[in-house]
């Protein structure tokens, strides 16, 4: 049965509901695994490094995607909740020509300015002409990638979840078998890697353009004649700000915990962070495709003033959080050992590296949830200002000071405690916002 933005939200529809998006988001996440797990074990740790330092210039600048898809689902689905369907659709219409025309923009800038960027992450020699290939290979896909972004909100909003999910995963395995026969077979190096990235990257933004410019049974299609609503794009880049800055910041973030490890460590203190991200990016995506998954159906709520059905997926998300919360950290402590050993079981001394970095890192899964989710709840509730402020200090602020900080006194145990740190300093000013805005969203008692 069809479950719709309208309906009453148990837990098992609730999940039923954001199963899809969370498996969807856990497959894009695939898309930098399988990468390092090739090139790694095929290419060499300088290559390894090498993709470590660029992918997140690409998440960075794919944070566009994330804020437009966001941003504009929110205001989509709460237009569809107040009925105004036609509306909607030139909403929808509208964000995904803006989003294409600015992608394309700064892919070219990317591509053009490519050595310029690596040098300024410190590659040098091998490192350095790695990071080009890999790059500006990389970026000739950049738009299909922050469409695939845009469309994973887009599909919540126009209630096909379930189809989202099965063109991620042909994405993914596209992604899969190319790297296997770029790298593994034909020996094409970071190259491989790239061009390999770029074709599932396509798969999952350039499909999905093709349905919703036909006539198809969701409740949005792209209009061929669509004018620019200058409010509304501001009220979706402002809606989707918060989770912009969540992408933009990671990125950041990741920069300078490579500079750390690169003092501390050399280059097997990248290699090691990389393999934690690479883990981390799977874990994660697990609470942001709840928080993206459930966030259209309270902004449908949120539109139609439906007070009792906000409280209900406010009780009910907190719960599902907190044990998924416990649940992840539990897994990656036991598991910790054989997850770093698919990467990095060649050389023990990484390993040994990794493993012990990666089980204080995980320690942060059991704040994390809550924090990802509260933001994507504001954003669903239009409060782009809230929303922002939780994922500037969750994201930049606190773990900017952490890893400058924790390193001068406790060296690199330090930066594998940071993100701890930095996730419980914004526990407590998510929780703040929660209890503040109950009343002003009906949510709370």
């Amino acid at each position: 049965m069809r479950i719709q933005l309208s309906d009453h939200f148990t837990y098992k529809k609730l999940l039923r509901f954001t199963l899809p998006t969370v498996l969807m988001l856990v497959c894009t996440s695939m898309y930098s695994v399988v990468d390092g797990f090739f090139v790694s074990n095929f290419v060499g740790k300088t290559s390894f490094a090498a993709v470590n330092l660029i992918f997140p210039v690409s998440m960075g600048v794919a944070a566009l995607g994330f804020m437009l898809g966001t941003g504009g689902s929110a205001v989509v689905a709460k237009t569809i909740g107040e009925g105004k369907k036609e509306l909607a659709n030139q909403y929808f219409s509208m964000v995904i020509y803006v989003g294409i025309a600015l992608s394309m923009i700064f892919s070219v800038i990317c591509v053009l300015f490519m050595p310029r960027i690596a040098r300024m992450l410190g590659a040098e020699g091998t490192l350095l002409q790695d990071c080009i290939i890999y790059g500006r290979v990389l970026f000739v896909a950049e738009t299909a990638f922050i469409l695939q972004n845009m469309f994973q909100s887009f599909f919540v909003a126009a209630e096909k979840p379930g189809l989202s999910l099965k063109i991620n995963i042909a994405a993914g395995l596209t992604n899969v078998v190319f790297d296997y026969v770029f790298i593994a077979a034909f020996r094409w190096g970071v190259a491989g890697a790239a061009l390999a990235t770029g074709m599932g990257q396509v798969v999952g933004g350039i499909v999905p353009l093709i349905y919703f410019a036909r006539k198809n049974d969701s409740l949005l299609r792209l209009t061929g004649k669509v004018r620019l609503y200058g409010k509304v794009l501001a009220k979706t880049c402002g809606n989707g700000s918060s989770e912009m800055v969540t992408n933009l910041s990671s990125s950041l973030v990741n920069i300078l915990y490579n500079f750390q490890l690169m003092r501390l460590a050399g280059e097997d203190g990248v290699a090691a962070f990389g393999v934690i991200m690479y883990v981390n990016f799977i874990f994660i995506a697990v609470f942001m495709g709840y928080s993206v998954g459930s966030a259209p159906v309270v902004s449908y709520h949120y539109g139609a003033g439906n007070h009792g059905e906000l409280k209900n997926l406010y009780k009910k998300s907190l719960f599902l959080l907190t044990l998924g919360s416990i649940i992840l950290t539990v897994a990656a402590e036991i598991f910790a050992e054989p997850l770093v050993k698919i990467f990095v079981n060649y050389d023990k001394t990484l390993m040994d590296m990794t493993v012990g970095g990666f089980r204080l890192f995980s320690l942060a899964f059991l704040l994390m949830g809550i924090n990802v989710w509260a933001s994507a709840f504001f954003t669903a509730l239009n409060n782009g200002l809230v929303s922002a402020a939780i994922s500037f200090l969750r994201t930049l602020v606190f773990q900017i000071i952490a890893v400058l900080a924790l390193p001068a006194l406790m060296g690199i145990t330090g930066v594998w405690i940071s993100v701890l740190a930095a996730e419980g300093a914004a526990l407590a000013v998510t929780v703040g916002f929660l209890l503040v805005e109950k009343k002003r969203y009906h949510y709370g008692k």
